[in-house]
């Protein structure tokens, strides 16, 4: 199956000269559950973040997905808090069962935990996990 990207636009966890492969991603292991809507029924899914940079997630789930779904997010962080929200994650490529999401809208408490969470990662990750 092939990668099938798209277009960028400015959003949630994104800036607009961001070059996607130009990101650092941070590997992980955290449970989501997400829904969207696909041409007839309504999915939802559970699955696991596997990556996650400052342009968005990678994702292994359950349920199929397609390029440019529009999803709803429920990401359960490491940090033990109730699941952080995210209204809008629009699917950027899929791959079996691995997929992207752009994260493209939440609300302002959710945005906040998840920039202090990335913030955290990228802080460890530079610092060789002395935080």
């Amino acid at each position: 199956m092939k990668l099938q990207p798209v277009p960028k636009t400015p959003g949630f966890l994104n800036s607009p000269k961001a070059d996607r492969r130009g990101i650092d991603r941070i590997p992980l292991s955290f449970g989501l559950m997400y829904s969207g809507l696909n041409e007839t029924d309504v999915i939802m899914g559970n699955g696991t973040v596997v990556d996650m940079s400052r342009g968005g997630l990678g994702v292994r789930g359950n349920q199929p997905v397609t390029v440019d779904m529009d999803l709803t997010l429920f990401l359960s962080l490491p940090d033990k808090k109730d699941p952080l929200f995210v209204i809008q994650a629009q699917v950027a490529w899929v791959h079996e069962h691995r997929f992207g999401l752009r994260p493209q809208h939440s609300q302002a408490t959710s945005e906040h935990r998840l920039q202090r969470f990335l913030q955290s990662l990228f802080h460890t990750t530079r610092t060789g996990g002395k935080a």
